[in-house]
């Protein structure tokens, strides 16, 4: 069943990310992507925090799709919405999650893919030197990957964003030192400005599609997929159960019905992963 094909689809993005989703959903749904003119999702907060962000990732890509559905005046919408900080298995390495949201009005559903990595560039530092400066670039993927100074990891006032220059960052970076004596400098988390991230949302884009191009076994309805895991998997030495992943739960959004699969080829785990073996 594909309820897609041959439909207008908005891409809810004021940050290019059609340049990673729209050839994806045109070629595997069968739809007819555009971006809405003129359309603001900046004003659902904003990364460096000028304007707060008070909704969740789903509850923000929900409302992204509606705003251009609204705008455009049709019933289809894809949106994604970026997390940074700490990943939430490996506490001191930073993590990115994308989600991308599918929402169909015509047919009340909504279908959610999602890629979580460590491969990110996120990270930001106070610097009070040039070689501090450059030696932050050099590990943030500069120039390719843009950056942002502001006086204080905090201000919203004094703030410089987008810098994909070295002249223009130290030009900046030199305002910054004579008038506030130090400056702190960031990645520049927006996908236009970072290509890690836009392979994050490609690859959270293909895990959408390929639910989005799975039926449900009981209604047929598109978007069965994985929604939630079952941990416990057992210890190969001493047999207590562990915190990893020993099946799936896979689920329907329109009727709900689920299913539970085995993690493949896995039965035990490694005991450097058990905290009884290894506390």
């Amino acid at each position: 069943m594909n309820l897609f094909y041959g439909r207008k689809l908005a891409i809810a993005t004021k940050h290019h990310k059609e340049k990673v989703i729209a050839q994806k959903v045109a070629s595997k749904l069968g739809v007819l992507p555009f971006v809405p003119s003129g359309l603001d999702t900046d004003q659902l907060g904003t990364f460096t925090g000028e304007i707060e962000r008070i909704l969740s990732p789903l509850e923000a890509a929900r409302k992204k799709c509606e705003m251009a559905m609204d705008m455009a005046g049709c019933d289809l919408a894809i949106a994604s919405e970026g997390s940074f900080g700490s990943h939430p298995s490996l506490i001191f390495v930073p993590g990115n999650e994308e989600l991308v949201l599918l929402l169909d009005r015509k047919n009340n559903l909504e279908i959610i893919g999602k890629k979580l990595t460590i491969e990110t560039n996120f990270d930001g530092r106070i610097c009070y030197t040039v070689a501090e400066l450059i030696d932050f670039t050099e590990k943030a993927g500069f120039p390719s990957h843009r950056l942002i100074l502001r006086k204080d990891k905090d201000s919203k006032t004094v703030i410089s964003k987008g810098i994909g220059d070295k002249n223009v960052l130290l030009e900046k970076f030199d305002w910054l030192m004579k008038h506030h004596g130090k400056a702190f400098v960031e990645t520049d988390m927006r996908a236009h400005y970072n290509p890690t991230r836009m392979e994050i949302i490609a690859a959270a884009t293909d895990n959408l599609i390929e639910r989005a191009l799975a039926n449900c076994e009981k209604c047929q309805t598109p978007g069965f997929g994985i929604t939630d895991v079952e941990r416990g998997l057992k210890c190969s030495w001493c047999g207590m159960s562990t915190q990893s992943v020993k099946a799936y739960i896979l689920s329907c959004t329109k009727c709900g019905y689920t299913k539970t699969e085995p993690f493949k080829n896995k039965t035990t785990e490694d005991p450097m992963y058990c905290d009884y073996c290894n506390p």
